[in-house]
Protein backbone atom coordinates (compact mmCIF):
# COMPACT_ATOMS: atom_id res chain seq x y z
CA UNK A 1 0.00 0.00 0.00
CA UNK A 2 2.86 2.36 0.82
CA UNK A 3 4.50 1.63 -2.50
CA UNK A 4 1.29 2.42 -4.36
CA UNK A 5 0.71 5.61 -2.33
CA UNK A 6 4.08 7.22 -3.04
CA UNK A 7 3.29 8.26 -6.65
CA UNK A 8 -0.01 9.76 -5.51
CA UNK A 9 1.79 11.72 -2.79
CA UNK A 10 4.31 13.05 -5.30
CA UNK A 11 1.51 14.16 -7.62
CA UNK A 12 -0.28 15.91 -4.77
CA UNK A 13 2.92 17.73 -3.81
CA UNK A 14 3.46 18.87 -7.39
CA UNK A 15 -0.19 20.04 -7.65
CA UNK A 16 0.19 22.02 -4.41
CA UNK A 17 3.34 23.75 -5.64
CA UNK A 18 1.76 24.59 -9.01
CA UNK A 19 -1.43 25.80 -7.31
CA UNK A 20 0.53 28.05 -4.98
CA UNK A 21 2.42 29.48 -7.92
CA UNK A 22 -0.75 30.07 -9.98
CA UNK A 23 -2.86 31.83 -7.39
CA UNK A 24 -4.20 29.36 -4.85
CA UNK A 25 -5.92 30.91 -1.81
CA UNK A 26 -3.53 33.22 -0.05
CA UNK A 27 -1.53 33.99 -3.19
CA UNK A 28 -0.50 37.64 -3.62
CA UNK A 29 -1.86 37.97 -7.17
CA UNK A 30 -5.30 36.71 -6.21
CA UNK A 31 -5.41 38.95 -3.13
CA UNK A 32 -4.38 41.95 -5.23
CA UNK A 33 -7.08 41.16 -7.80
CA UNK A 34 -9.72 41.02 -5.04
CA UNK A 35 -8.56 44.33 -3.60
CA UNK A 36 -8.58 45.92 -7.06
CA UNK A 37 -12.14 44.71 -7.73
CA UNK A 38 -13.41 45.76 -4.29
CA UNK A 39 -11.95 49.23 -4.77
CA UNK A 40 -13.59 49.45 -8.20
CA UNK A 41 -16.97 48.60 -6.68
CA UNK A 42 -16.46 51.47 -4.24
CA UNK A 43 -15.19 53.78 -7.05
CA UNK A 44 -12.00 54.23 -5.07
CA UNK A 45 -9.62 54.87 -7.94
CA UNK A 46 -6.71 55.68 -5.65
CA UNK A 47 -6.94 52.24 -4.03
CA UNK A 48 -7.16 50.62 -7.46
CA UNK A 49 -4.08 52.50 -8.61
CA UNK A 50 -2.17 51.32 -5.55
CA UNK A 51 -2.40 47.72 -6.81
CA UNK A 52 -0.51 48.50 -10.05
CA UNK A 53 3.11 47.43 -10.46
CA UNK A 54 5.86 50.01 -10.79
CA UNK A 55 6.15 49.63 -14.56
CA UNK A 56 2.44 50.43 -15.00
CA UNK A 57 2.63 53.42 -12.66
CA UNK A 58 5.50 54.75 -14.74
CA UNK A 59 3.26 54.68 -17.84
CA UNK A 60 0.06 56.16 -16.35
CA UNK A 61 -0.36 58.67 -13.55
CA UNK A 62 -3.15 58.50 -10.92
CA UNK A 63 -5.17 61.35 -12.48
CA UNK A 64 -4.99 59.87 -15.96
CA UNK A 65 -5.87 56.46 -14.50
CA UNK A 66 -8.95 57.79 -12.70
CA UNK A 67 -10.03 59.81 -15.77
CA UNK A 68 -9.93 56.65 -17.91
CA UNK A 69 -12.30 54.85 -15.55
CA UNK A 70 -14.65 57.83 -15.32
CA UNK A 71 -14.81 58.04 -19.09
CA UNK A 72 -15.63 54.33 -19.33
CA UNK A 73 -18.31 54.80 -16.66
CA UNK A 74 -19.94 57.61 -18.65
CA UNK A 75 -19.73 55.80 -22.01
CA UNK A 76 -21.21 52.62 -20.58
CA UNK A 77 -23.83 54.50 -18.49
CA UNK A 78 -22.64 52.37 -15.57
CA UNK A 79 -25.09 52.38 -12.67
CA UNK A 80 -23.43 49.73 -10.50
CA UNK A 81 -20.59 47.21 -10.62
CA UNK A 82 -20.56 43.89 -8.78
CA UNK A 83 -17.40 41.79 -8.70
CA UNK A 84 -17.19 38.20 -7.44
CA UNK A 85 -14.09 36.74 -5.80
CA UNK A 86 -11.09 36.36 -8.01
CA UNK A 87 -10.62 32.94 -9.54
CA UNK A 88 -7.38 30.98 -9.59
CA UNK A 89 -4.66 32.46 -11.74
CA UNK A 90 -3.79 30.89 -15.03
CA UNK A 91 -0.96 31.16 -17.47
CA UNK A 92 -1.87 32.86 -20.75
CA UNK A 93 0.63 33.54 -23.53
CA UNK A 94 3.48 33.50 -21.07
CA UNK A 95 1.92 35.82 -18.45
CA UNK A 96 -0.03 35.21 -15.27
CA UNK A 97 -3.68 36.30 -15.50
CA UNK A 98 -6.22 36.45 -12.66
CA UNK A 99 -9.87 36.30 -13.87
CA UNK A 100 -12.45 38.27 -11.85
CA UNK A 101 -16.13 37.68 -12.76
CA UNK A 102 -17.77 41.13 -13.04
CA UNK A 103 -21.35 42.24 -13.69
CA UNK A 104 -21.90 45.86 -14.77
CA UNK A 105 -25.43 47.23 -14.58
CA UNK A 106 -25.88 49.97 -17.14
CA UNK A 107 -28.73 52.40 -17.71
CA UNK A 108 -28.83 52.15 -21.49
CA UNK A 109 -27.36 48.75 -22.40
CA UNK A 110 -28.62 46.27 -19.83
CA UNK A 111 -26.30 44.15 -17.67
CA UNK A 112 -22.86 43.21 -18.97
CA UNK A 113 -21.44 40.04 -17.39
CA UNK A 114 -17.82 39.38 -18.34
CA UNK A 115 -14.54 38.28 -16.81
CA UNK A 116 -11.99 40.97 -16.09
CA UNK A 117 -8.64 39.32 -16.81
CA UNK A 118 -6.06 41.10 -14.63
CA UNK A 119 -2.43 40.48 -15.72
CA UNK A 120 0.05 40.07 -12.86
CA UNK A 121 3.78 40.59 -12.97
CA UNK A 122 6.61 42.09 -10.95
CA UNK A 123 4.59 42.24 -7.75
CA UNK A 124 1.52 44.06 -9.05
CA UNK A 125 -1.16 44.36 -11.68
CA UNK A 126 0.26 45.01 -15.14
CA UNK A 127 -2.31 47.61 -16.16
CA UNK A 128 -3.41 48.34 -19.72
CA UNK A 129 -6.13 50.62 -21.15
CA UNK A 130 -8.49 47.71 -21.93
CA UNK A 131 -8.92 47.06 -18.17
CA UNK A 132 -11.30 50.01 -17.81
CA UNK A 133 -14.24 47.73 -18.64
CA UNK A 134 -14.77 43.96 -18.39
CA UNK A 135 -14.79 42.15 -21.73
CA UNK A 136 -12.40 44.51 -23.50
CA UNK A 137 -9.40 42.85 -25.08
CA UNK A 138 -5.97 44.35 -25.65
CA UNK A 139 -6.11 46.87 -28.47
CA UNK A 140 -9.82 47.56 -27.96
CA UNK A 141 -11.67 50.58 -26.57
CA UNK A 142 -15.21 51.20 -25.42
CA UNK A 143 -17.80 52.94 -27.61
CA UNK A 144 -21.55 53.37 -27.47
CA UNK A 145 -24.24 53.66 -30.12
CA UNK A 146 -27.03 55.32 -28.16
CA UNK A 147 -30.59 55.19 -29.42
CA UNK A 148 -32.92 57.74 -27.84
CA UNK A 149 -36.53 56.96 -26.99
CA UNK A 150 -39.40 59.05 -28.41
CA UNK A 151 -39.92 62.12 -26.18
CA UNK A 152 -43.35 62.20 -24.52
CA UNK A 153 -45.81 65.08 -24.61
CA UNK A 154 -46.62 67.72 -22.00
CA UNK A 155 -50.39 68.06 -21.71
CA UNK A 156 -52.76 70.74 -20.44
CA UNK A 157 -55.46 69.90 -17.90
CA UNK A 158 -57.97 69.12 -20.66
CA UNK A 159 -55.50 66.92 -22.55
CA UNK A 160 -54.48 69.58 -25.09
CA UNK A 161 -50.81 69.07 -25.99
CA UNK A 162 -48.66 71.95 -24.81
CA UNK A 163 -45.51 70.39 -26.26
CA UNK A 164 -45.12 67.26 -28.38
CA UNK A 165 -42.93 65.64 -30.97
CA UNK A 166 -39.24 64.65 -31.19
CA UNK A 167 -36.75 66.38 -28.92
CA UNK A 168 -35.19 68.45 -31.70
CA UNK A 169 -38.52 69.25 -33.37
CA UNK A 170 -40.83 70.06 -30.46
CA UNK A 171 -44.16 71.55 -31.48
CA UNK A 172 -46.52 73.69 -29.40
CA UNK A 173 -50.08 73.30 -30.71
CA UNK A 174 -51.44 76.35 -28.84
CA UNK A 175 -48.49 78.43 -30.02
CA UNK A 176 -45.62 80.14 -28.27
CA UNK A 177 -47.81 80.90 -25.24
CA UNK A 178 -47.17 77.34 -24.05
CA UNK A 179 -43.38 77.78 -23.95
CA UNK A 180 -43.58 79.89 -20.77
CA UNK A 181 -44.81 76.72 -19.03
CA UNK A 182 -43.20 73.91 -21.00
CA UNK A 183 -39.81 75.52 -21.42
CA UNK A 184 -37.50 74.39 -24.20
CA UNK A 185 -35.32 71.50 -25.31
CA UNK A 186 -31.71 72.09 -26.27
CA UNK A 187 -28.10 71.16 -25.61
CA UNK A 188 -27.38 70.53 -21.96
CA UNK A 189 -25.11 72.95 -20.11
CA UNK A 190 -21.68 71.52 -19.35
CA UNK A 191 -22.38 71.36 -15.61
CA UNK A 192 -25.33 69.04 -16.29
CA UNK A 193 -23.43 66.50 -18.38
CA UNK A 194 -22.33 64.29 -15.48
CA UNK A 195 -25.89 64.07 -14.15
CA UNK A 196 -27.23 63.22 -17.61
CA UNK A 197 -24.54 60.60 -18.14
CA UNK A 198 -25.66 58.91 -14.94
CA UNK A 199 -29.08 58.49 -16.56
CA UNK A 200 -27.75 57.16 -19.83
CA UNK A 201 -27.66 60.30 -21.95
CA UNK A 202 -24.47 61.23 -23.84
CA UNK A 203 -23.32 64.88 -23.70
CA UNK A 204 -24.77 65.84 -27.08
CA UNK A 205 -28.26 64.55 -26.22
CA UNK A 206 -31.01 67.19 -26.54
CA UNK A 207 -32.59 67.64 -23.11
CA UNK A 208 -35.00 69.96 -21.34
CA UNK A 209 -33.12 73.14 -20.48
CA UNK A 210 -35.97 75.15 -18.92
CA UNK A 211 -39.54 74.88 -17.60
CA UNK A 212 -41.28 71.54 -17.38
CA UNK A 213 -39.09 70.11 -20.13
CA UNK A 214 -36.22 70.44 -17.64
CA UNK A 215 -38.12 69.54 -14.47
CA UNK A 216 -39.48 66.30 -15.93
CA UNK A 217 -36.74 65.57 -18.44
CA UNK A 218 -36.11 62.03 -17.22
CA UNK A 219 -39.79 61.12 -17.41
CA UNK A 220 -40.35 62.75 -20.81
CA UNK A 221 -37.15 61.43 -22.37
CA UNK A 222 -37.71 57.83 -21.31
CA UNK A 223 -34.76 55.44 -21.11
CA UNK A 224 -32.18 55.35 -23.90
CA UNK A 225 -31.04 52.10 -25.44
CA UNK A 226 -28.56 50.98 -28.07
CA UNK A 227 -25.35 49.00 -28.22
CA UNK A 228 -22.23 49.04 -26.07
CA UNK A 229 -19.30 48.08 -28.25
CA UNK A 230 -15.70 46.94 -27.99
CA UNK A 231 -13.98 48.44 -31.04
CA UNK A 232 -10.37 48.49 -32.27
CA UNK A 233 -8.51 51.24 -30.46
CA UNK A 234 -6.70 52.11 -33.67
CA UNK A 235 -10.05 53.15 -35.12
CA UNK A 236 -10.25 53.29 -38.86
CA UNK A 237 -13.27 53.77 -41.07
CA UNK A 238 -15.62 50.81 -41.12
CA UNK A 239 -14.06 49.16 -38.08
CA UNK A 240 -16.48 46.63 -36.67
CA UNK A 241 -16.99 46.22 -32.95
CA UNK A 242 -18.08 43.41 -30.70
CA UNK A 243 -21.37 43.92 -28.84
CA UNK A 244 -20.86 43.80 -25.08
CA UNK A 245 -24.37 44.90 -24.16
CA UNK A 246 -27.59 45.84 -25.94
CA UNK A 247 -31.10 47.01 -25.07
CA UNK A 248 -34.06 48.75 -26.67
CA UNK A 249 -35.03 52.29 -25.65
CA UNK A 250 -38.11 52.72 -23.48
CA UNK A 251 -40.45 55.56 -24.51
CA UNK A 252 -41.01 58.47 -22.14
CA UNK A 253 -44.23 59.02 -20.23
CA UNK A 254 -46.39 62.14 -20.73
CA UNK A 255 -46.78 64.78 -18.04
CA UNK A 256 -50.32 66.06 -17.51
CA UNK A 257 -50.36 69.54 -16.05
CA UNK A 258 -53.02 71.62 -14.31
CA UNK A 259 -52.67 74.37 -16.94
CA UNK A 260 -55.82 75.90 -18.47
CA UNK A 261 -54.93 76.57 -22.16
CA UNK A 262 -57.27 79.56 -22.47
CA UNK A 263 -55.95 81.23 -19.32
CA UNK A 264 -52.37 80.46 -20.37
CA UNK A 265 -52.84 82.16 -23.74
CA UNK A 266 -54.58 85.11 -22.09
CA UNK A 267 -51.85 85.56 -19.46
CA UNK A 268 -49.07 85.56 -22.07
CA UNK A 269 -51.02 87.95 -24.30
CA UNK A 270 -51.74 90.30 -21.38
CA UNK A 271 -48.06 90.38 -20.37
CA UNK A 272 -47.40 91.31 -24.01
CA UNK A 273 -43.70 90.55 -23.97
CA UNK A 274 -42.92 92.91 -21.10
CA UNK A 275 -40.31 91.90 -18.54
CA UNK A 276 -42.24 90.46 -15.62
CA UNK A 277 -44.53 87.56 -14.81
CA UNK A 278 -48.09 86.39 -14.25
CA UNK A 279 -49.15 83.42 -12.11
CA UNK A 280 -52.75 82.20 -11.90
CA UNK A 281 -53.93 79.65 -9.32
CA UNK A 282 -57.15 77.85 -8.50
CA UNK A 283 -58.39 79.83 -5.49
CA UNK A 284 -59.46 76.70 -3.61
CA UNK A 285 -57.04 73.92 -4.59
CA UNK A 286 -53.97 76.10 -5.29
CA UNK A 287 -53.36 74.30 -8.60
CA UNK A 288 -51.48 76.36 -11.20
CA UNK A 289 -53.73 77.48 -14.06
CA UNK A 290 -51.30 79.70 -15.97
CA UNK A 291 -47.70 80.90 -15.83
CA UNK A 292 -46.38 83.67 -18.05
CA UNK A 293 -42.93 85.24 -18.22
CA UNK A 294 -40.90 85.32 -15.00
CA UNK A 295 -43.74 83.79 -12.98
CA UNK A 296 -41.60 81.83 -10.53
CA UNK A 297 -38.09 83.12 -11.15
CA UNK A 298 -36.19 86.39 -10.64
CA UNK A 299 -37.70 87.34 -7.23
CA UNK A 300 -38.22 91.09 -6.77
CA UNK A 301 -39.21 93.37 -3.84
CA UNK A 302 -43.01 92.88 -3.61
CA UNK A 303 -43.69 96.43 -2.46
CA UNK A 304 -47.09 97.09 -0.94
CA UNK A 305 -48.54 93.70 -1.91
CA UNK A 306 -46.53 92.48 1.09
CA UNK A 307 -48.80 94.61 3.28
CA UNK A 308 -51.20 91.66 3.14
CA UNK A 309 -48.65 89.65 5.12
CA UNK A 310 -47.92 92.59 7.44
CA UNK A 311 -51.64 93.09 8.11
CA UNK A 312 -52.14 89.41 8.98
CA UNK A 313 -49.29 89.60 11.50
CA UNK A 314 -50.62 92.87 12.97
CA UNK A 315 -54.17 91.51 13.33
CA UNK A 316 -52.90 88.30 14.91
CA UNK A 317 -50.97 90.37 17.50
CA UNK A 318 -53.98 92.67 18.09
CA UNK A 319 -51.90 95.69 17.09
CA UNK A 320 -54.58 97.19 14.89
CA UNK A 321 -58.32 97.14 14.20
CA UNK A 322 -60.00 97.99 10.94
CA UNK A 323 -61.66 101.08 12.41
CA UNK A 324 -58.51 102.50 14.04
CA UNK A 325 -57.84 106.11 13.01
CA UNK A 326 -54.48 107.34 11.70
CA UNK A 327 -53.19 110.85 11.21
CA UNK A 328 -53.30 112.23 7.68
CA UNK A 329 -49.64 112.84 6.80
CA UNK A 330 -47.15 112.61 3.95
CA UNK A 331 -44.65 110.40 5.80
CA UNK A 332 -43.30 109.32 9.16
CA UNK A 333 -40.05 109.17 11.12
CA UNK A 334 -38.97 105.60 11.90
CA UNK A 335 -35.69 104.72 13.57
CA UNK A 336 -34.34 108.22 12.99
CA UNK A 337 -35.21 108.23 9.28
CA UNK A 338 -38.09 110.12 7.68
CA UNK A 339 -39.81 107.98 5.02
CA UNK A 340 -42.32 109.58 2.68
CA UNK A 341 -45.47 108.08 1.25
CA UNK A 342 -45.35 107.20 -2.43
CA UNK A 343 -44.99 110.41 -4.44
CA UNK A 344 -45.14 112.35 -1.17
CA UNK A 345 -48.96 112.26 -1.04
CA UNK A 346 -50.94 112.83 2.16
CA UNK A 347 -53.02 109.90 3.37
CA UNK A 348 -54.45 108.39 6.55
CA UNK A 349 -57.90 107.99 8.14
CA UNK A 350 -59.15 104.55 9.18
CA UNK A 351 -57.06 101.46 8.72
CA UNK A 352 -59.50 100.46 5.96
CA UNK A 353 -58.66 103.67 4.13
CA UNK A 354 -54.94 103.32 4.82
CA UNK A 355 -54.97 99.82 3.29
CA UNK A 356 -57.07 100.89 0.29
CA UNK A 357 -54.79 103.85 -0.42
CA UNK A 358 -51.62 101.88 0.46
CA UNK A 359 -50.54 104.53 2.96
CA UNK A 360 -46.90 103.81 3.91
CA UNK A 361 -46.98 106.16 6.91
CA UNK A 362 -49.52 103.89 8.62
CA UNK A 363 -47.73 100.62 7.84
CA UNK A 364 -44.11 101.54 8.53
CA UNK A 365 -44.54 101.67 12.35
CA UNK A 366 -46.22 98.25 12.30
CA UNK A 367 -42.94 96.56 11.36
CA UNK A 368 -41.12 97.31 14.64
CA UNK A 369 -44.32 96.62 16.61
CA UNK A 370 -44.78 93.22 14.99
CA UNK A 371 -41.11 92.43 15.61
CA UNK A 372 -38.60 90.27 13.79
CA UNK A 373 -39.83 86.88 14.99
CA UNK A 374 -43.51 87.38 14.21
CA UNK A 375 -42.82 89.06 10.87
CA UNK A 376 -40.62 86.20 9.68
CA UNK A 377 -42.93 83.56 11.17
CA UNK A 378 -45.94 84.98 9.31
CA UNK A 379 -44.09 85.33 6.01
CA UNK A 380 -42.81 81.76 6.25
CA UNK A 381 -46.33 80.49 6.96
CA UNK A 382 -47.26 82.00 3.58
CA UNK A 383 -44.36 80.12 1.93
CA UNK A 384 -41.43 82.53 2.08
CA UNK A 385 -37.97 80.96 2.60
CA UNK A 386 -39.17 77.68 1.06
CA UNK A 387 -39.02 76.31 -2.50
CA UNK A 388 -42.25 76.80 -4.46
CA UNK A 389 -44.48 73.73 -4.23
CA UNK A 390 -44.85 73.06 -7.95
CA UNK A 391 -43.74 69.43 -7.93
CA UNK A 392 -42.19 66.76 -5.73
CA UNK A 393 -39.28 67.68 -3.42
CA UNK A 394 -36.89 65.44 -5.36
CA UNK A 395 -37.64 67.29 -8.61
CA UNK A 396 -37.49 70.67 -6.86
CA UNK A 397 -34.06 69.73 -5.50
CA UNK A 398 -32.83 68.89 -8.99
CA UNK A 399 -34.32 71.98 -10.68
CA UNK A 400 -33.74 74.42 -7.78
CA UNK A 401 -36.57 76.90 -8.47
CA UNK A 402 -36.11 80.38 -7.00
CA UNK A 403 -37.43 80.98 -3.49
CA UNK A 404 -39.27 84.04 -2.23
CA UNK A 405 -37.30 85.20 0.79
CA UNK A 406 -37.25 87.37 3.89
CA UNK A 407 -34.17 87.63 6.15
CA UNK A 408 -34.53 85.59 9.32
CA UNK A 409 -32.76 88.43 11.13
CA UNK A 410 -34.22 91.57 9.59
CA UNK A 411 -32.21 94.10 11.56
CA UNK A 412 -32.88 97.48 13.16
CA UNK A 413 -36.14 99.37 13.63
CA UNK A 414 -35.92 101.02 10.22
CA UNK A 415 -35.24 97.62 8.55
CA UNK A 416 -38.38 96.18 10.13
CA UNK A 417 -40.31 99.25 8.99
CA UNK A 418 -39.30 99.01 5.32
CA UNK A 419 -39.80 95.23 5.38
CA UNK A 420 -43.39 95.85 6.47
CA UNK A 421 -44.03 97.65 3.17
CA UNK A 422 -42.28 95.00 1.06
CA UNK A 423 -39.00 96.81 0.55
CA UNK A 424 -35.55 96.22 2.06
CA UNK A 425 -34.43 92.64 1.56
CA UNK A 426 -37.88 91.08 1.08
CA UNK A 427 -38.13 89.33 -2.30
CA UNK A 428 -41.06 87.55 -3.95
CA UNK A 429 -42.26 86.06 -7.23
CA UNK A 430 -45.69 86.44 -8.88
CA UNK A 431 -46.34 82.79 -7.95
CA UNK A 432 -45.68 83.60 -4.29
CA UNK A 433 -47.99 86.62 -4.29
CA UNK A 434 -50.67 84.61 -6.11
CA UNK A 435 -50.35 82.04 -3.31
CA UNK A 436 -50.78 84.80 -0.72
CA UNK A 437 -54.03 85.84 -2.42
CA UNK A 438 -55.11 82.19 -2.68
CA UNK A 439 -54.62 81.76 1.07
CA UNK A 440 -56.94 84.70 1.80
CA UNK A 441 -59.52 83.42 -0.72
CA UNK A 442 -59.43 79.96 0.88
CA UNK A 443 -60.44 81.18 4.36
CA UNK A 444 -56.84 81.37 5.54
CA UNK A 445 -55.63 77.94 4.36
CA UNK A 446 -52.59 77.87 2.05
CA UNK A 447 -52.63 75.09 -0.53
CA UNK A 448 -49.71 73.63 -2.50
CA UNK A 449 -49.28 75.27 -5.91
CA UNK A 450 -49.04 72.03 -7.88
CA UNK A 451 -48.56 72.18 -11.63
CA UNK A 452 -49.12 68.43 -12.20
CA UNK A 453 -52.02 66.13 -11.41
CA UNK A 454 -49.91 63.07 -10.60
CA UNK A 455 -49.50 62.52 -6.86
CA UNK A 456 -46.18 60.83 -7.52
CA UNK A 457 -44.84 63.89 -9.35
CA UNK A 458 -46.65 66.52 -7.31
CA UNK A 459 -45.68 68.32 -4.10
CA UNK A 460 -45.92 66.57 -0.74
CA UNK A 461 -47.02 69.71 1.14
CA UNK A 462 -50.26 69.42 3.08
CA UNK A 463 -52.78 72.29 3.35
CA UNK A 464 -51.57 74.74 6.00
CA UNK A 465 -53.75 77.09 8.03
CA UNK A 466 -52.02 80.46 8.07
CA UNK A 467 -54.75 82.45 9.83
CA UNK A 468 -58.25 82.08 11.20
CA UNK A 469 -61.28 82.45 8.92
CA UNK A 470 -62.11 85.66 10.79
CA UNK A 471 -58.73 87.17 9.89
CA UNK A 472 -59.12 85.99 6.28
CA UNK A 473 -62.54 87.67 6.14
CA UNK A 474 -61.01 90.90 7.43
CA UNK A 475 -58.29 90.77 4.75
CA UNK A 476 -60.95 90.09 2.12
CA UNK A 477 -62.79 93.21 3.24
CA UNK A 478 -59.63 95.30 3.11
CA UNK A 479 -58.59 93.95 -0.30
CA UNK A 480 -62.08 94.58 -1.66
CA UNK A 481 -61.72 98.22 -0.64
CA UNK A 482 -58.53 98.47 -2.72
CA UNK A 483 -60.48 97.58 -5.87
CA UNK A 484 -63.69 99.47 -5.13
CA UNK A 485 -62.25 102.78 -3.95
CA UNK A 486 -58.46 102.52 -3.57
CA UNK A 487 -55.38 102.13 -5.73
CA UNK A 488 -56.57 98.99 -7.56
CA UNK A 489 -59.79 100.04 -9.30
CA UNK A 490 -58.28 99.00 -12.67
CA UNK A 491 -58.34 95.41 -11.43
CA UNK A 492 -62.16 95.19 -11.42
CA UNK A 493 -64.03 92.70 -13.62
CA UNK A 494 -67.64 92.46 -14.80
CA UNK A 495 -68.18 88.93 -13.47
CA UNK A 496 -68.07 89.96 -9.80
CA UNK A 497 -66.09 91.60 -7.04
CA UNK A 498 -62.28 91.38 -7.07
CA UNK A 499 -60.23 91.58 -3.86
CA UNK A 500 -56.71 92.76 -4.44
CA UNK A 501 -53.66 94.72 -3.37
CA UNK A 502 -51.43 96.92 -5.47
CA UNK A 503 -47.70 97.34 -5.00
CA UNK A 504 -44.99 99.59 -6.36
CA UNK A 505 -41.45 98.81 -5.24
CA UNK A 506 -38.68 101.35 -5.76
CA UNK A 507 -35.48 99.77 -7.03
CA UNK A 508 -33.13 102.72 -7.32
CA UNK A 509 -32.59 105.92 -9.19
CA UNK A 510 -32.69 105.93 -12.98
CA UNK A 511 -29.28 106.96 -14.33
CA UNK A 512 -29.66 108.66 -17.71
CA UNK A 513 -26.00 109.75 -17.98
CA UNK A 514 -22.78 108.71 -16.32
CA UNK A 515 -21.68 112.36 -16.25
CA UNK A 516 -22.81 114.42 -13.23
CA UNK A 517 -25.37 117.09 -14.15
CA UNK A 518 -24.80 120.54 -12.65
CA UNK A 519 -27.97 122.46 -11.67
CA UNK A 520 -28.66 125.47 -13.88
CA UNK A 521 -29.31 128.72 -12.02
CA UNK A 522 -32.91 129.85 -12.32
CA UNK A 523 -34.22 126.43 -13.45
CA UNK A 524 -36.47 124.38 -11.18
CA UNK A 525 -34.69 121.29 -9.80
CA UNK A 526 -36.09 118.09 -11.31
CA UNK A 527 -36.93 115.25 -8.96
CA UNK A 528 -34.83 112.15 -9.77
CA UNK A 529 -36.73 109.33 -11.45
CA UNK A 530 -36.65 105.88 -9.82
CA UNK A 531 -36.86 102.42 -11.31
CA UNK A 532 -39.94 100.63 -10.02
CA UNK A 533 -41.59 97.24 -10.03
CA UNK A 534 -45.36 97.21 -10.46
CA UNK A 535 -47.39 94.54 -8.64
CA UNK A 536 -50.95 93.32 -8.18
CA UNK A 537 -52.06 90.38 -6.03
CA UNK A 538 -55.74 89.47 -6.09
CA UNK A 539 -58.50 86.87 -6.21
CA UNK A 540 -61.96 86.72 -7.76
CA UNK A 541 -64.68 86.70 -7.07
CA UNK A 542 -65.27 87.64 -3.45
CA UNK A 543 -68.72 86.05 -3.66
CA UNK A 544 -67.34 82.73 -4.95
CA UNK A 545 -63.52 82.61 -5.20
CA UNK A 546 -62.35 80.83 -8.34
CA UNK A 547 -58.96 82.26 -9.29
CA UNK A 548 -56.02 83.91 -7.52
CA UNK A 549 -53.41 85.91 -9.40
CA UNK A 550 -50.01 87.54 -8.96
CA UNK A 551 -48.77 90.07 -11.53
CA UNK A 552 -45.34 91.71 -11.73
CA UNK A 553 -43.89 94.16 -14.23
CA UNK A 554 -40.17 94.70 -13.69
CA UNK A 555 -38.91 98.26 -14.14
CA UNK A 556 -42.42 99.33 -15.11
CA UNK A 557 -43.43 102.63 -16.59
CA UNK A 558 -46.04 103.29 -13.89
CA UNK A 559 -47.39 102.13 -10.52
CA UNK A 560 -48.95 98.73 -9.84
CA UNK A 561 -52.51 100.05 -9.88
CA UNK A 562 -51.96 101.59 -13.30
CA UNK A 563 -50.18 98.81 -15.19
CA UNK A 564 -50.28 95.54 -13.20
CA UNK A 565 -53.96 95.67 -12.12
CA UNK A 566 -55.27 95.90 -15.73
CA UNK A 567 -53.33 92.73 -16.61
CA UNK A 568 -55.00 90.93 -13.70
CA UNK A 569 -58.40 92.22 -14.82
CA UNK A 570 -57.87 90.87 -18.33
CA UNK A 571 -56.79 87.43 -17.11
CA UNK A 572 -59.43 87.09 -14.37
CA UNK A 573 -62.14 88.13 -16.83
CA UNK A 574 -61.01 85.34 -19.18
CA UNK A 575 -61.53 82.88 -16.34
CA UNK A 576 -65.22 83.70 -16.25
CA UNK A 577 -65.90 83.60 -20.00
Amino acid sequence: MLTRALPLGALALIAFVVGAAMGAPGSPEKAAADRFAEAWQARNFAAMYAELNDASKAKVGPKQFAAAYREARDISTMRALVADSAEDARSEEGETVVPVPVRVKTVAFGTVAQDLDLPWSEGGIAWAANLVFPGLRRGEKLEAETELAPRAAILAADGTPLAEGPALEREHPIGSAAIDVTGEVGEAPEDQEARLAAHGFPPETPVGISGLEKAFNRRLAGKPGGKLLAVPASGGEGAQGRVLGESKPEPGAPVKTTIDPHLQETAVAALAGRYGGVAVLDAKTGDVKALAGQAFSAPQPPGSTFKIVTTVAALQKNLVKLDDEFEVTNGINVGGRFIENANGEYCGGTFRQAFAESCNADFLPLGPQIGNQKMVETAEAFGFNSPPTLYSPSIAKEVEPAESTIPTEIGEEVDLAVSAIGQGEVLATPLQMASVAQTIANDGVRMPTSIVYSRKLGPTMKPERVMSKKTADQLTELMTGVVTEGTGTAGAIAAGQVAGKTGTAELGQVVESEEPVEPVEGEEEVEPQHKKDAWFSAFATVEKPKLAIGVLLIEAEAAGGEVAAPIASQVLSAGYE
